[in-house]
């Protein structure tokens, strides 16, 4: 079996790289319908933007005896969901489209809703429920991505993973608290029924 060359004519890579230098990031080459990763890709930031305001939102509202380290919790996630929103953004524009940060519409693109929570325990599972929708809202854009769009891919499996990490964090917290955010703790044994006389 004849071995497969591993690229095309160079000479023909580098014609088609200076005939369309307007397009930037975007080659011959790239096999993704773009409209459609760029309005995936929006959402996804929609989506981030939302957690980030929602973290906030918990940070800021967090109250009781564990208020401290579950706001910082808050805080670190928020921060680390900025962050993904920076970077799909980032992408949206290599991709030559715009990110859309535009408040009108937020909610309806975002995956994730934005509940406020009644009570510590509240926001955690909120956040939680969030987390978890992100999770497998972003498996299937990394699914859908496949090897079309590797770049877009492996930057949604980086955030893809820690939405996963988040979730955790989450979950240790709630096991960590109570039904009203106070230390879980085992249930109090019955005191034994004095024994009665016949």
């Amino acid at each position: 079996m004849a071995a497969k060359p591993f690229l095309s004519d160079i000479e023909t890579i580098r014609k088609r790289a200076r005939e369309h230098i307007d397009n930037g990031a975007i080659t011959a080459g790239y096999a993704a319908d773009r409209a459609t990763v760029v309005k995936i890709l929006n959402e996804a930031l929609a989506t981030e933007i939302v957690c980030v305001l929602r973290y906030k939102y918990h940070y800021y509202m967090a109250k009781g005896i564990h208020a401290k380290s579950v706001a910082a919790e808050f805080l670190e996630h928020a921060n680390e969901e900025q962050g993904h929103a920076d970077l799909i953004a980032e992408r949206i524009t290599q991709l030559d489209g715009a990110p859309n940060f535009s408040p009108d519409g937020l909610l309806s693109r975002s995956h994730a809703d934005y509940v406020e929570g009644d009570d510590l325990v509240d926001m955690i599972k909120e956040d939680l429920v969030a987390e978890r929708i992100a999770i497998d809202s972003y498996r299937e854009i990394i699914s859908y991505l496949g090897a079309a769009d590797p770049t877009s891919r492996r930057m949604m499996e980086g955030i893809l993973a820690m939405e996963e990490e988040h979730a955790e964090d989450l979950a240790t917290l709630l096991d960590n608290l109570g039904k009203k955010g106070e230390p879980a703790k085992p249930a109090k044994a019955r005191p034994d029924k004095k024994a009665t006389k016949h």
